[in-house]
């Protein structure tokens, strides 16, 4: 039997050309997202066969939904191969702003909480089992943070830290645990900033890549990889200068967005 994938965020975006990549290499999916319609129009639009996938809805913003997805694809699909926790939302905040503390709950509930729940029911099987990848897709975003996107650099800031943990947790089992920090990706969540994106590339491109890396067991990755050391550039900047360059930043635009400055 061909290997299985499990993806959220599979509505658009980055998550959407993860899951045509995974199944232009053979794979069968697991496809996790609120808007399953989307979804099903857009495998009939790329010639996916029906029994090539199946369709989970879940909010991954609620531990006990996204947990329950896992569960069903376990009990229909069997135990994925690759699980990619894809979802995520980037809303400016302002933390002058009283209303913006739920902004950051509400960031953090789905790219930190619902990353942690989205590989929940499958540890302990994979572990068993002796193999797996579980991949958490950062951002370089949280490398250094931005002004006005406090809470989506924050909780990329978690997910890179929180993966390397678990990887530390899981070395003896055989479950390997990979971090992909995108730069700008062209997305939904990307189309509407209003400041330059360097390197911009386009989200086949950024699947063929992850694919790459992924199979390879490299357990983490900037794409493109230009991004990586504009990235480590900016964090060998001392503060002064650093917040020199950033000053009069705007405060990024209230929109969310399933993935993808990513």
């Amino acid at each position: 039997m061909s290997k299985l994938v499990f993806i959220t965020g599979a509505s658009s975006g980055i998550g959407q050309a993860l899951a045509l990549r995974f199944f232009q290499a053979g794979y069968r999916l697991a496809l996790v997202a609120r808007r399953t319609s989307v979804i099903e129009s857009w495998a009939s639009a790329e010639g996916i066969s029906a029994d090539s996938y199946k369709i989970y809805s879940a909010d991954v913003a609620v531990p006990d939904s996204i947990v329950a997805a896992g569960l069903a694809c376990i009990a229909s699909q069997g135990v994925p191969d690759v699980v990619i926790a894809s979802a995520g939302i980037s809303i400016g905040m302002d933390t002058a702003m009283q209303e913006d503390l739920a902004v950051m709950a509400q960031t953090f509930a789905t790219n930190n909480l619902g990353l942690a729940a989205t590989f929940h029911p499958f540890i302990q099987a994979m572990a068993q089992r002796g193999s797996g990848v579980l991949v958490g897709i950062g951002s370089v975003a949280g490398i250094r943070g931005l002004p006005g996107h406090g809470a989506y650099c924050a909780s990329k800031a978690g997910v890179i830290a929180y993966c390397e943990s678990l990887r530390g947790e899981l070395r003896a089992s055989g479950v390997k645990v990979v971090t992909i920090c995108p730069g700008y990706i062209d997305t939904p969540l990307t189309q509407k900033n209003s400041y330059g994106m360097p390197f911009l590339m386009q989200p086949q491109d950024f699947a063929n890549k992850a694919l790459a890396i992924i199979e390879s067991g490299c357990s983490y990755r900037v794409i493109p990889w230009q991004m990586g050391v504009v990235a480590k550039l900016m964090r060998l900047l001392p503060n002064a200068v650093y917040d020199k360059l950033l000053v009069g930043r705007a405060r990024k635009p209230r929109q969310t967005a399933g993935s993808g400055i990513h």
